[in-house]
């Protein structure tokens, strides 16, 4: 998969099926909207949660984000991030956003303070990376409890 547009709508819809799955009622806002992608509702006690997905098409633990998501912080907020895999057996991994916000602004921080390619500095920028190497947010779907 190469399209990142094919590839973003083909998490958000494994997301919302999972989602509906798992008993939730579940939004897709037909608009891009800017803190999430999904809203949930648990059909047995109504709570309700913000979903932010990242998906990657390929076998890897890595998404892409930006400075923006070190201050997308709530109870009720929760990224989703879907590994495609290629489409073999996709992965997600549930976050809280309040991890997602402080590992995003400390890993950027250790990022500047580490030398580059032959000792290069590197320059302040607004991307972000998210790992996940460890599966420490593998199906972790009793977040949205």
């Amino acid at each position: 998969m190469k399209d990142n547009v094919s590839i973003g709508n083909a998490g958000e819809c494994f997301v919302a099926g999972e989602l509906e799955r798992r008993g939730f009622t579940v939004g897709v806002p037909m608009s891009n909207t800017r803190d999430f992608d999904i809203l949930a509702i648990d059909r047995k006690t109504n709570r309700q949660f913000v979903i932010q997905v990242k998906t990657t098409g390929y076998k890897q633990k890595k998404w892409t984000l930006s400075q923006k998501n070190e201050e997308l912080r709530g109870d009720n907020i929760f990224y989703v991030f879907v590994a495609l895999n290629e489409l073999d057996n996709p992965e997600y991994h549930i976050v809280p956003s309040n991890i997602v916000a402080t590992t995003l602004k400390e890993g950027h921080k250790e990022w500047l303070a580490t030398p580059g390619k032959n000792g290069r500095v590197h320059n302040e920028n607004t991307m972000r990376n998210f790992f996940d190497k460890e599966d420490l947010y593998l199906n972790k779907w009793d977040y949205l409890k």
